[in-house]
């Protein structure tokens, strides 16, 4: 990617794994909700993604876009999902096609297909013995609104690339934890992400040859209900992380011979 890539909703969990990860990689362009309390080290606004002007300038001059901003509350209200998260999504997606940017990275989330785990398939699915298998083809099954705002980015997606052209990604992100993963929280382990692997998912996302895809991003745990071979087989996906690996003290623990 020569062109600089527009980080949005910086100042998240999300984005300080990608820029801690693959921050020297590219050229930033960084939009942030509210003031950093520390000066980034790459050029950066402070805007508002349901503010049409904001969504503007972000999108001037970048290449490709990797859009995490929305209010990222699992019990976030109607209102704000659809304000934040659906509306402020398609304000960016109509900017960057208008600004022809060639490619969308949005952040999807496990929550787009979070009714899944209602079927009576818990807490077996989240165990190594269980075979149940998520892998991107399946329709959303949204547990919350949020799920549904999520959902709702990936189908806009879809609509601007058919009509468009551009090259979206879709990345349902499922539990981003620094350092270890949550020990002896079955669910947590089996959807764990971390933050390196973070990092690498996205810089795939950025740097592969795709027209649309959904894709999901967790580590390469023991367990695990959703599928990461797409992410291998079309981004070139190499997780390095597994939530197996890790005990309550953050220590990698050797897998038996």
């Amino acid at each position: 990617m020569d062109e600089p890539v527009l980080l949005t909703g910086a100042g998240g969990a999300v984005g300080q794994a990608i820029l801690e990860g693959i921050g020297d990689a590219y050229e930033w362009k960084l939009m942030f909700h509210s003031p950093p309390a520390e000066e980034p080290d790459h050029e950066y606004l402070v805007g508002d993604v349901i503010t049409a002007e904001d969504v503007e300038a972000a999108v001037e001059g970048v290449g490709a876009v990797i859009h995490l901003a929305g209010d990222p509350r699992p019990e976030a209200p109607w209102d704000s999902v659809l304000s934040n998260n659906i509306d402020g999504t398609k304000k960016m997606y109509e900017a960057a096609v208008e600004a022809g940017v060639e490619k969308f990275v949005y952040a999807s989330s496990n929550h787009a297909v979070g009714a899944f785990e209602t079927d009576r398939r818990t807490p077996e699915m989240y165990r190594s013995d269980d075979d149940f298998l998520l892998d991107g083809t399946e329709l959303p099954r949204p547990g919350n609104l949020y799920g549904v705002s999520k959902a709702t980015g990936e189908v806009l997606g879809r609509y601007y690339h058919d009509e468009y052209g551009i090259d979206v990604c879709n990345i349902r992100i499922g539990n981003l934890t620094r350092g270890h993963p949550p020990i002896d929280y079955e669910r947590g382990q089996a959807m764990w992400l971390s933050y390196r692997d973070c990092a690498n998912i996205h810089a795939c996302a950025l740097d592969a040859d795709y027209d649309f895809e959904i894709v999901y991003g967790i580590s390469d745990n023991d367990r695990k209900y959703y599928s990461i071979q797409r992410a291998k087989d079309v981004l070139g996906y190499d997780p390095q992380d597994n939530s197996a690996h890790f005990d309550g003290e953050d220590r990698v623990v050797e897998p038996d011979a």
